[in-house]
């Protein structure tokens, strides 16, 4: 969070990019690190404190929500999305509020790279039915392309030969959008098998019967996960291309 990029720590341009989004009324840095919350603070940002015990980050949300008024939508942006739209924000929010059977909502974007997205673990892929709602959230590239597979020798051959299968898999973005009471609610489930399996705290919801409203965004993100991210998200920056 505290690595720079174009010159400012990380966790400041996911800030700033929430604060941009038309239908957020406030931005609050939620972290267990002093040194994180002193930057945020420094740069007149707001931050808040919170447990060092919590298992994923709906959780640590929910602990400044608790303090937040009754029925508030709680938007929890991973803080590690720096190149987050703030219009896929408002767009994510805007689905909640019009959604009253939708429980959470959240965004996907399309996929553009065998590598450095299909394969790639830390980039979670979202199957969503045709009523909106996600059907499953995976870090293995879902959905599987049998045919083509059987034909070319493999998926990672096929997709190679037809580069038009890209367009078969939505990268899920680092946002949820909660009602805080659904929020409060969820956070008191215990982790379930599959988001244990994968490490994926959604499924959770999704164990526990929640319907996941997704909308398609246009928009590109880089979630930060490892020192090739950075550069990533770093080239991108010092190139102005957003």
């Amino acid at each position: 969070m505290l690595c720079e990029i174009a010159g400012k720590p990380l966790i400041l341009h996911t800030m700033e990019r929430a604060k941009s989004a038309k239908l957020v009324d406030r931005v609050i840095v939620a972290t267990d690190s002093q040194e994180i919350f002193d930057v945020v603070v420094a740069a007149g940002g707001e931050a808040m404190m919170t447990s060092q015990d919590h298992q994923s980050g709906s959780d640590r949300i929910a602990e400044v929500a608790e303090a937040m008024p009754a029925e508030s939508i709680i938007i929890n942006v991973q803080g590690d999305e720096p190149l987050i739209s703030p219009d896929t924000i408002d767009a994510a929010v805007q689905a909640l509020i019009d959604d009253p059977n939708a429980d959470i909502s959240t965004a996907s974007e399309p996929i553009t790279s065998l590598r450095d997205d299909v394969l790639n673990f830390n980039v979670v892929k979202v199957v969503v039915g045709e009523n909106g709602y996600a059907l499953y959230f995976s870090r293995s590239p879902i959905p599987f392309p049998r045919e083509a597979s059987l034909k070319h020798g493999g998926p990672n051959e096929a997709i190679e030969a037809e580069p038009e299968l890209l367009d078969n898999f939505r990268k899920h973005t680092g946002i949820y959008v909660y009602r805080r009471e659904y929020l409060l609610e969820f956070t008191t489930m215990k982790p379930s098998r599959l988001e244990q399996i994968e490490m994926l705290e959604q499924l959770r919801a999704m164990e526990n019967g929640a319907k996941i409203r997704v909308i398609h965004s246009n928009e590109r993100s880089v979630a930060v996960d490892t020192l090739e991210d950075l550069e990533r998200v770093e080239a991108i920056l010092s190139s102005g291309r957003l």
